[in-house]
């Protein structure tokens, strides 16, 4: 499929009270990009494909990437509740937002806040339930490198695992990854990765279209939270896709296309 280019543009932009680092590009109505644990991954078909019809809008989180931390933000519901201001102060509202792993989690909470906020969202792997079965995978255990190999079900067969995780990282790369990880171990070390009260606060979500997205072979995040999240979300839809791991937008990028693209297009 032949697609036209895609104009990026990289901010540093203030707002609600810190330095926001927004990447934006595409064109169509607004759909907002949430990154996981590790930062932002760089630009991936994926971001491309869908700024063919959308405006991504991707921030980094406060104290990721180029954002400034905000030393009051110390959980991922104090994380969601800035987020919310900001939304406002970008002019971001009754949006459609896509998060990944932490990003899907920052989503949820962000959603059960204050529903309004969003046309339609999708969740991908997210972070923030306790499994029934299985555990969260602890990123502290190992370093940045065998925890972004751990969200691979094949790396071998993933045309963009060498982006993602050259086999040489910059040392701007490597920094952004220990940053990333401090900040995650701020926002999620206790109770380690979830939260016990989402699943209660996300039974407000009556008329919030939701699709989740899991690899069957997640062993980041195992796919049992996913049914807890489609429980609690009063129509969600929970999809597993084969041979895939955390990251379905990567491992199976047509397929996640595909869908993502067909649930927030249909009415």
């Amino acid at each position: 499929m032949t697609t036209a280019t895609v104009n990026w543009t990289e901010q540093i932009l203030d707002v609600a009270d810190t330095k926001l680092e927004l990447l934006k590009g595409g064109t169509g109505d607004p759909l907002l990009i949430l990154h996981g644990e590790m930062g932002h991954p760089g630009r991936l078909r994926y971001h491309e494909t869908l700024a063919q019809q959308r405006t991504l809008y991707m921030p980094s989180h406060p104290g990721f990437g180029r954002s400034q931390r905000l030393d009051w933000i110390m959980t991922m519901r104090d994380l969601a509740g800035w987020y919310l201001r900001a939304l406002d102060e970008l002019a971001l509202d009754r949006v459609d937002v896509v998060g990944f792993s932490l990003g899907g989690w920052l989503a949820a909470e962000m959603a059960a806040m204050s529903p309004r906020h969003f046309k339609k969202m999708v969740l991908v792997s997210p972070q923030g339930i306790r499994p029934p079965r299985g555990e969260i995978f602890d990123m502290f255990l190992v370093v940045a490198r065998e925890y972004l190999e751990e969200g691979f079900h094949d790396p071998g067969a993933v045309d963009e695992f060498k982006t993602v995780l050259p086999d040489e990282p910059s040392k701007e790369q490597a920094e952004a990854w220990e940053v990333a990880r401090e900040e995650a171990c701020r926002l999620t070390w206790r109770p380690y990765m979830h939260d016990p009260a989402l699943p209660h606060l996300l039974r407000r979500l009556k008329s919030l279209p939701t699709l989740l997205l899991w690899g069957k072979e997640d062993t980041v995040v195992p796919p049992s939270a996913g049914e807890v999240y489609r429980d609690s979300i009063q129509g969600a839809r929970l999809v597993l896709l084969d041979a895939c791991g955390h990251h379905p937008e990567i491992e199976r990028t047509d397929e996640f296309l595909k869908l993502t693209e067909t649930f927030l297009r249909d009415a």
